[in-house]
């Protein structure tokens, strides 16, 4: 056992010593092992190889990346990172998550989903930090493009393009389903049927229809021009998402007007919002960011979560998600 020390000024304290952390029952060794196999393996195994209780990996987990955090920090260096929100629990809780785009490392997670929760993230930067960053990539949330636009004037915001198509993708459907209703009300049920079954055929890019399905579109094309044209607007936006120069910019500008033209109401909702976010999706279209790597960070945070089952707390889940994901998780030891 460590011994323990009375300080004049502090009080009865443990006594620092070299093979073991701050507030901790374990040896260093132990505990980088406990981690490693947490990272790597499941509940159940780690509980049951070292016999210790899950809680107490939790807090093994949350001292082992505090250190890590504070000998490597991972917020040195920073030039284009990316934002993103993820649901770690039922009844609406959240996560915000950074992660940078050059390494593809997690860098920040917080419990939490606005304003006040991402302001933490920029003030832990300093301002040298905040001044450094370039590029930032998000979906078109209104907290963060604000927070962003507050704290980090000169970076450009950039709005995820994959966001920008589920708007027309979404917008789609919804005519799809209007135009169902409506021949339902005129007792033309045959066509209602065709149109119902209709779904993943306008819906999926062209490239992946199988027969059937294309056999249904060139039908809607005939029978149903209005949705086909909802559907060539869907389209023609998925396509200048993939152009790499100015070209994109230009063709976006050129999709809004012709849609603004159009009398398909949910598209030109979309035209809309598209106008009110125009420089930042501009500025994806010419650095070739986006939020897919986030997209992927968020899977993994995903299965991260099923394993922390049984934590009472969101910190362990985080301090979980800064070793695996983070790159900070120390080595096996005993392992060179």
């Amino acid at each position: 056992m460590t011994p323990r020390v009375w300080c004049p000024e502090h009080g009865v304290h443990m006594a620092f010593v070299p093979w073991a952390r701050m507030r901790s029952r374990f040896t260093r060794a132990f505990e980088d092992m406990v981690t490693w196999l947490a990272v790597r393996t499941d509940r159940t195994t780690v509980t049951h190889l070292l016999r210790i209780a899950w809680r107490t990996v939790g807090r093994i987990l949350e001292r082992v990346s505090a250190e890590a955090e504070a000998t490597w920090p991972p917020l040195k260096g920073l030039r284009r990172i990316g934002i993103d929100e993820v649901s770690y629990r039922k009844g609406h809780r959240y996560l915000t998550i950074v992660v940078d785009h050059d390494t593809g490392n997690l860098i920040w997670a917080s419990r939490g989903h606005d304003k006040a929760t991402l302001r933490k993230f920029f003030r832990k930067l300093k301002k040298a930090g905040r001044e450094g960053i370039e590029l930032v990539s998000a979906d078109a949330a209104n907290w963060i493009g604000q927070v962003v636009r507050e704290m980090c004037p000169k970076a450009k915001l950039c709005i995820d393009p994959f966001h920008v198509v589920s708007w027309a993708t979404k917008a789609l459907d919804e005519v799809r389903r209007s135009m169902w209703r409506e021949l339902r009300k005129k007792g033309e049920s045959d066509r209602a049927k065709a149109l119902k079954g209709s779904r993943w055929a306008l819906m999926k890019n062209p490239g992946d229809l199988n027969r059937k399905q294309k056999r249904k579109l060139r039908d809607i094309e005939t029978d149903n021009r209005p949705l086909f044209l909802a559907y060539l607007m869907k389209e023609q936006l998925r396509e200048v998402f993939q152009q790499r120069d100015w070209q994109g910019p230009f063709m976006l500008s050129d999709w809004i007007e012709w849609v603004m033209r159009s009398r398909c109401e949910p598209m030109k909702k979309v035209a809309r919002s598209i106008r009110d976010h125009y420089d930042g999706i501009c500025s994806a279209l010419l650095n070739q960011l986006s939020n897919g790597r986030l997209e992927s960070m968020n899977t993994k945070l995903r299965l991260l979560t099923r394993l922390a089952f049984g934590f009472h707390s969101h910190k362990p889940l985080i301090a979980l998600a800064m070793l695996k994901l983070g790159g900070l998780c120390p080595p096996l030891p005993g392992v060179e």
